[in-house]
């Protein structure tokens, strides 16, 4: 597996287009990355930027970055309302592939001390990189801002973990850690106070709020027989979360970092601020997303908002981010557009042409040409599709239909099971094709040699392999599907009953055309045990298939 990162570094510059585009291209003619993002914000006189690439160039284009940066931001002219002490003021790594958080914690110290040696400059640890307990939290790391560094850096508890503990007047501080994924997440308020924002975010936040005796923000505080703070927690677990105002929108929000967005995600943290904003009299009315965030945040929020609505979840992903956008007004103060702001998206090869990213007249007339490929798998492949998606349909209806209200959850777990199904056979299609052409460049291999020629027969075989484990695989899906239709042959909507046996039909006709597939690359399989094991699959496949048609066909005919 290829080992990925991603890194996201925050600049102190939001306002000034020529820094930031200098700062991105530094990024950008970094070989080996890929510079996903940049997320400027006026008010805040900071910019998120993200890239990714393997670890070792992550680390030299941060380098330029902060190299950069470090000539063209002064924090002694920077205001902002964002809590910072650098110009590249955080420089989180994030793992993302093939990489776990300790490795990336280790990515990241390396990279501070290369920052400390060869870019001079003062850079502290933290999060998972830290290396001392009490600097794991951010917010330690910054105590006192750009404000208090230089006083901070004159104690031993302030000195740094790498670079000169001499305080740097233009560029500042740096903290450079590793974390998992992280969500920037802002919510919007109908006022402008930044006290009544700071309330509801104290409520939310997992440190919450100290204790006080009579005025919540101005008695006195409450402490323990130490002499310590009491502080109730908030509602959110790996939430952070402050109120401030943004000039630029006349609004208060509530500034949130959703640290693990598994134990809470995005959706879950908005409606806990409308409930605790409602309790105080304000309203959301939107939200924003600072950077990018993983799909999976979108489509969980999707599903969450349509199951409240007591809706089928199994619909397109399309629709559900659609749905997650509108319910938390991701679009309230600028256009959110998915292609742009989900890491899943932008990390796609879109110079790469896919076949199921043609119209059905241009595959049409793709597999009519005379080139080879696309051919009968990836065909095979897209009848799986559309006749799951034939089920998923039904299943649909049948969640909305006027009188099975209580029955929605029932046909949304089957319309789940259809997307499913044709999810993945959209992915064989170009998966058969692939694995086509790479038997092809197997048997164009050099053979002019012994080891040449052993190494091509080896390569062919391993070709081989997967031009059979494709269609083989399009089979199982096919018949998947076919229990989606069956139920919906079953229990569907009456008038939808034909839709399930056209569905039946197109995926038992993938596994007879898939199988033909199977059959032909199997004969020139030199493991003779391993391609009768793929035929016995094949021919189980074939079998069960056409008796779930039967039976589909049965019922399905039986009241037309």
């Amino acid at each position: 597996m290829q080992r990925i990162v991603e890194c996201v570094p925050n600049f102190s510059e939001g306002r000034d287009p020529k820094v930031l585009d200098a700062i991105a291209e530094a990024i950008r003619t970094s070989p080996g990355v890929r510079l996903l993002d940049v997320d400027p914000g006026k008010a805040t006189n900071r910019t998120v930027m993200t890239f990714v690439g393997e670890p070792e160039p992550v680390v030299e284009a941060a380098l330029a970055a902060a190299r950069r940066a470090g000539e063209l931001i002064d924090m002694r002219r920077h205001r902002g309302e964002h809590p910072r002490f650098g110009a590249l003021d955080v420089c989180p790594i994030v793992p993302v592939a093939g990489v776990t958080l300790d490795e990336a914690a280790e990515i990241a110290r390396g990279l501070a001390r290369r920052m400390g040696e060869e870019l001079g400059m003062t850079v502290y640890c933290y999060e998972a990189a830290a290396q001392r307990p009490e600097r794991k939290n951010l917010a330690a790391v910054r105590a006192g801002e750009y404000e208090g560094l230089a006083q901070r850096l004159g104690t031993e508890a302030g000195a740094p973990d790498f670079g000169p503990a001499a305080f740097d007047a233009q560029r500042g501080a740096t903290a450079v850690g590793a974390r998992d994924f992280l969500i920037a997440y802002n919510v919007n308020l109908n006022t402008s106070s930044t006290r009544r924002a700071n309330a509801i975010a104290f409520d939310v936040r997992e440190k919450g709020r100290m204790q006080r005796r009579g005025d919540p923000l101005t008695g006195e505080i409450v402490r323990d027989d130490k002499g310590q703070a009491v502080w109730t927690p908030g509602t959110l677990k790996a939430v952070k979360a402050i109120g401030w105002f943004i000039e630029e929108y006349g609004i208060a929000q509530i500034s949130m970092n959703l640290t693990d967005i598994s134990t809470t995600p995005i959706h879950v943290a908005f409606d806990e601020v409308c409930k605790k904003a409602q309790d105080r009299g304000v309203r959301v009315t939107g939200s924003e997303v600072v950077g990018l965030l993983p799909l999976r945040a979108l489509l969980e929020a999707g599903r969450y908002f349509l199951e409240k609505q007591q809706r089928s979840t199994g619909v397109p992903d399309a629709e559900l981010i659609k749905i997650a956008v509108k319910s938390m007004g991701l679009d309230e103060l600028k256009p959110f557009v998915p292609e742009e702001r989900v890491i899943e998206y932008l990390l796609e090869d879109r110079s790469k042409r896919r076949l199921v990213d043609l119209s059905v007249k241009q595959f049409t007339e793709t597999t009519a040409s005379d080139a080879p490929a696309p051919g009968g798998g990836s065909v095979a492949a897209a009848l799986v599709a559309l006749g799951a998606a034939l089920g998923a349909m039904v299943a649909n209806l049948s969640s909305h239909k006027k009188g099975w209200d209580d029955r929605w959850r029932e046909f949304s777990e089957w319309a789940e099971r259809g997307k499913r199904c044709y999810v993945e056979a959209l992915a064989l299609v170009d998966r058969d094709t692939d694995a086509f052409n790479a038997l092809m460049e197997a048997f164009s291999l050099p053979k002019a040699t012994p080891h040449d020629a052993d190494a091509r027969k080896l390569a062919i075989q391993r070709a081989t392999q997967g031009a059979i484990e494709a269609p083989l695989r399009v089979m199982e899906v096919a018949v998947e599907s076919m229990s989606v239709a069956a139920a919906m042959a079953d229990i569907g909507m009456q008038s939808s009953i034909s839709d399930a046996g056209v569905g039946a039909i197109a995926a038992r006709g993938a596994v007879l055309g898939a199988g033909l597939n199977v059959r032909i690359n199997a004969k020139d399989l030199t493991d003779r045990v391993l391609a009768e094991r793929y035929l016995q699959r094949a021919k189980e496949l074939v079998q069960e298939a056409e008796a779930l048609e039967a039976r589909i066909l049965t019922r399905v005919t039986r009241d037309l």
